[in-house]
């Protein structure tokens, strides 16, 4: 994944960019090949000859993604980056350049081959080519544009949407790709090789800054500091929102239908996520997303959405491309979400928890984020006995889920902490206490099934769930208590396949279908097996997680213990902040946030 904080793109170890949607993260694609081979659409760079060998791996400390080609003795460095319109800087790339692939051999002469298929409307659309000039090709279909600018003494062959370009490099002569994307009738300005390469370097120095005002001092700093990068590369920066991953329709089971739209901002996700990076001394993310809670709370006073769009609105209506064969012929391919429309509890819980971690650093609570914590804290007061749909976002099951419960009585766990800065009144402090204490009273007794010897799933109920950790995870018993011993255990003999944790039975879930197991689950049974002491178990099984990420440390959403393979959205945001946060806990760092995350599953 490479990205310029408004949308990403995704490399292949093919050298073909194979999702990329434009102009931002919940755009239609321009390249789309993971979802359908022939239709999608994609741009790909690689050596003329088939036979060579491939090695790839981001720049120190950076987002930017360099891959080795060599055949023979010949080796061709291929740089992809997304520039980023940074302030303060003399060179800004202009707003329309989104991807830059610069060449640089190394050794001898290669020759290179590039082939351009963009596609337009979700790849039902077949833009109209042309050469402007050499060196300059238009892409159009109505009001959208790509222009890509290639060497100009390459050579250019058009046919049937796609063009192909050929050309070669020698040492002390670099080339680059560049795609520019408009949607009115300018033409890009030609950017020199020179001028490609300040922007390589000033694009390598933003990452590596950011990354520099991490407080984080540890023994796990690779994992975390790549986990870091790949969360900010899931920023829209312009609003401050997150995406809980850049893709949709990437199947849970390959074949399978549960196919669902992630390219929104979540409150819960987002929550969880400035968290993480919030404890590695990112501040400013955590501002700017409460400053985007803010806005979502007033476009609804009286109560959050479960998602919005990443520049804040509220409409993201579901639908099915019934043309798309889907990734390795999962179908449906969706666009949008329809959980949007779902109640989840535990979303208000996180946003007060978030406000706490900030709040606990700096002591203050300006008046109008204070304004909409009073407003989320009696939403719970009111509310927090009804069902929800939970944090798999249920459709068809309503219930009072207790991963919810436990959220709420969280969060009014937290609100109690600081209310000499909310200056709650006596009578809404009194009414927080009692009903925070009525939540854990009732979680304790009908959400332990005694017969089992185990939290289960909901209240009054006897399905097993990994969402029980969160009696621990949120301190709401000690892991040492004997009811969460038992029920890691419990969980570990019925819901674990070598090792890692699944959700629940995927067969006895309202899809009934087969799925891997979610990442986050085995990262929550790192925290708690960390907070009982069972560091060696915790360690180990941390170990085999990172085994999950692919070369680059990137993780999906879903993993198959039995095959291997990656599955669900990716990367994945919650699996990057859940790989921070249980690092946290096994370097035994116990902030009332350090074991947290979550993710959904019907949407």
């Amino acid at each position: 994944m490479i990205g310029d904080l408004r949308s990403a793109a995704l490399v292949s170890k093919g050298g073909s960019v194979d999702w990329m949607c434009l102009p931002r993260f919940d755009s239609p694609w321009v390249f789309g090949r993971l979802l359908d081979w022939d239709r999608g659409g994609f741009l790909q760079l690689v050596p003329a000859d088939p036979g060579a060998s491939v090695y790839r791996e981001y720049r120190r400390d950076s987002n930017v993604l360099q891959t080795i080609w060599s055949l023979g003795r010949a080796r061709m460095r291929v740089v992809d980056f997304m520039p980023l319109v940074l302030p303060r800087k003399k060179l800004k790339p202009p707003a329309s350049l989104r991807l830059i692939r610069m060449m640089q051999p190394l050794a001898g002469r290669t020759a290179w081959k590039l082939t351009f298929k963009p596609r337009f409307d979700f790849g039902r659309a077949v833009p109209s080519m042309h050469q402007l000039r050499p060196g300059l090709l238009a892409a159009k279909w109505e009001d959208a544009r790509l222009f890509l600018q290639y060497p100009d003494d390459a050579a250019l062959e058009l046919a049937d949407g796609v063009a192909s370009v050929n050309g070669h490099v020698l040492p002390g002569h670099r080339a680059a790709i560049l795609l520019h994307y408009v949607e009115d009738r300018t033409v890009p300005a030609t950017i020199s090789i020179d001028e490609t390469h300040a922007l390589l370097h000033q694009t390598d120095d933003y990452w590596r800054d950011w990354l520099r005002s991490t407080t984080y001092q540890g023994r796990f700093d690779e994992p975390l500091h790549r986990s870091a990068l790949a969360l900010k590369l899931m920023q829209y920066q312009p609003s401050g929102a997150f995406v809980a991953a850049p893709t949709t329709s990437l199947p849970e089971s390959p074949g399978g239908s549960l196919n669902w739209d992630y390219r929104y901002s979540w409150i819960r996700d987002t929550s969880d996520l400035v968290n993480a990076l919030f404890q590695m001394g990112f501040h400013d993310e955590a501002d700017r997303f409460i400053r985007w809670v803010r806005m979502a709370h007033d476009r609804h006073p009286e109560r959050f959405q479960v998602m919005y769009t990443i520049d804040g609105h509220d409409r993201i209506p579901e639908y099915v491309l019934e043309d798309l064969e889907g990734y390795r012929g999962s179908r449906p391919v969706r666009i949008g979400n329809a959980a949007v429309e779902q109640l989840q509890l535990d979303i208000y819980g996180e946003v007060l928890q978030t406000v706490y971690t900030v709040w606990r650093t700096r002591r203050r609570l300006p008046r109008p984020r204070r304004r909409v914590v009073l407003d989320v804290i009696d939403y719970i007061l009111e509310n927090w006995q009804s069902e929800d749909s939970g944090i798999w976002e249920s459709r068809r099951r309503p219930r009072r889920y207790l991963y919810s419960q436990v959220l709420m009585w969280c969060g009014l766990d937290r609100v109690l902490r600081m209310d000499q800065a909310l200056r709650m009144g006596e009578q809404r402090k009194a009414r927080v206490r009692r009903t925070r204490d009525a939540i854990k009273r009732q979680v304790l007794e009908r959400g332990f099934n005694r017969q089992l010897g185990a939290f289960t799933q909901a209240l009054d109920s006897d399905d097993l769930d990994a969402t029980a950790l969160a009696i621990s995870m949120y301190e709401m018993l000690p892991a040492t208590d004997p009811r969460v011993m038992s029920t890691v255990k419990l969980l570990q003999e019925k819901l674990t396949v070598n090792g890692f944790l699944y959700r629940y039975v995927p067969g006895e879930s309202e899809f009934h279908e087969p799925e891997g197991a979610f990442i986050i689950c085995t990262l929550w049974l790192v925290n708690v097996l960390a907070q009982m002491g069972r560091m060696g178990e915790a360690e180990e099984l941390f170990s085999r997680v990172t085994e999950t990420a692919n070369d680059l440390g990137l993780f999906a959403e879903e993993y198959d213990p039995k095959t291997e393979e990656l599955l669900g959205n990716f990367p994945q945001a919650l699996t990057h902040l859940s790989v921070i946060t249980a690092v946290f806990n096994l370097e035994g760092r116990p902030s009332g946030k350090s074991r947290r995350s979550g993710q959904r599953n019907g949407g």
